[in-house]
């Protein structure tokens, strides 16, 4: 029998943050050649990590810099997948979401790093809110501007007259020394394994000469696998050793739900959605003192409350988004609702499961400055699953 041994793939990545994105990536076999962060709370946590002899992270190279100083020049070997989150907050439906009119927009730094790159490939990450009505004329160009990397913009010219010369170059059918074939989609994370409801829009790119036909990966997971394996099979609580006693009534809105397509559920289920039980189940509770020690990052952080609009996520579904947040981390999407009405603060080991960090990955700055690293995160586990699927084309 022969065996065929995947040589790595080069890649680049911006805006790295701690790490979630580059991880899958890594994970799928890309070799990061260089990764540019500004924020130094980031490259700390990266570092830490280094030296405690984390295999995924050793060999990164950290540019802890201004993406817009990085000098592509320094780079002379073939990309094969230029990666990176944009940052999120000019299109975040909870921030100020100024778009194009935010300093803060580095999808114009993406377009020069595509330029100077010619990767193969590209993979972006970016908040739903990407796809808001009032962002959609420049979602469009951005889509324009990364199929067609090479027309630039004219100096002083507005992005919205260079989007016009985009649409007009784009439907002339004329060929580009350098183009891409750009797909997007938004995903959510549950449907892929991952214990958040955490909706993402993620683009990804092939350079046209490549003539790849590629597709986002299906959904491996569904809410109705979950509500069948809740509601109709009893398996979700039997597998956590739940007490009939002690499940929860099926929800009013659920029961009727399941009325009307209870005798469809089967045929449709696959994996269910993973709940924040299956996460952190098998974490002890934080509030016992001796376990901080035993596992890093697992600290109990008094003082939750639960308040209008800021309830937590429930135990017995898909935690609600994590979320790094503008003016600090806002406390309600960060706790979790336990079913005697209690709630808490998630550890930063907690949170970082349902990111989908391994457990030996350590965050070594405080509660609230490590929970904004883990909010900002790419969950791993989707990270990999996409980075592995551009792998795969890349090697045919």
């Amino acid at each position: 029998m022969t065996i065929f041994k995947l040589e790595p793939v080069k890649s680049i990545e911006l805006c790295t943050g701690a790490g979630g994105l580059a991880m899958g990536c890594a994970k799928a076999g890309f070799h990061h050649l260089a990764l540019v962060e500004q924020d130094k709370h980031s490259c700390y946590t990266i570092r830490e990590n280094q030296q405690r002899g984390i295999a995924l992270v050793s060999d990164w190279h950290i540019h802890q810099m201004d993406v817009t100083d990085f000098d592509y020049s320094t780079i002379e070997e073939e990309i094969d997948l230029l990666a990176g989150g944009p940052p999120c907050q000019p299109f975040s439906i909870g921030g100020r979401h100024g778009a194009f009119l935010d300093k803060r927009d580095m999808f114009p730094q993406f377009f020069r790093a595509v330029r100077a790159l010619r990767p193969k490939a590209f993979l972006i990450e970016n908040v739903r809110g990407l796809l808001r009505r009032n962002f959609i004329n420049y979602f469009e160009y951005i889509i324009l501007q990364l199929t067609h990397p090479q027309l630039l913009p004219k100096p002083d010219e507005p992005w919205v007259d260079h989007l016009a010369r985009l649409e007009r170059h784009h439907n002339s059918g004329k060929s580009d020394d350098l183009g891409y074939r750009v797909t997007f989609r938004l995903l959510n994370a549950a449907d892929y394994g991952v214990a958040q409801k955490r909706e993402r829009v993620f683009i990804v790119g092939f350079r046209s000469d490549l003539k790849a036909n590629w597709s986002f990966p299906e959904p491996t997971h569904t809410e109705e696998a979950l509500i069948w394996h809740k509601w109709i099979t009893g398996e979700y609580w039997e597998r956590h050793t739940i007490a009939s006693k002690e499940r929860p009534e099926i929800p009013s809105l659920l029961r009727s739900r399941l009325q009307r397509t209870g005798a469809n559920l089967l045929g449709s289920v696959t994996a269910p959605w993973c709940t924040v039980r299956d996460a952190i189940a098998d974490l002890p509770s934080p509030e016992n003192t001796n376990v901080a020690i035993e596992i890093p990052n697992h600290v109990y952080v008094p003082g939750a409350r639960s308040y209008p609009g800021h309830t937590g996520s429930p135990l017995d579904e898909p935690a609600k988004t994590l979320k790094a947040g503008v003016h600090g981390v806002p406390g309600g999407e960060n706790m979790l609702a336990l079913p005697n009405g209690q709630v808490r603060y998630l550890t930063v080991r907690e949170a970082a499961r349902l990111q989908t960090f391994p457990d030996d990955y350590y965050f070594p700055c405080n509660w609230g400055e490590s929970m904004r690293q883990i909010g900002n995160a790419v969950p791993v586990t989707l990270a990999h699953l996409i980075a592995k699927s551009i792998r795969s084309h890349l090697d045919r």
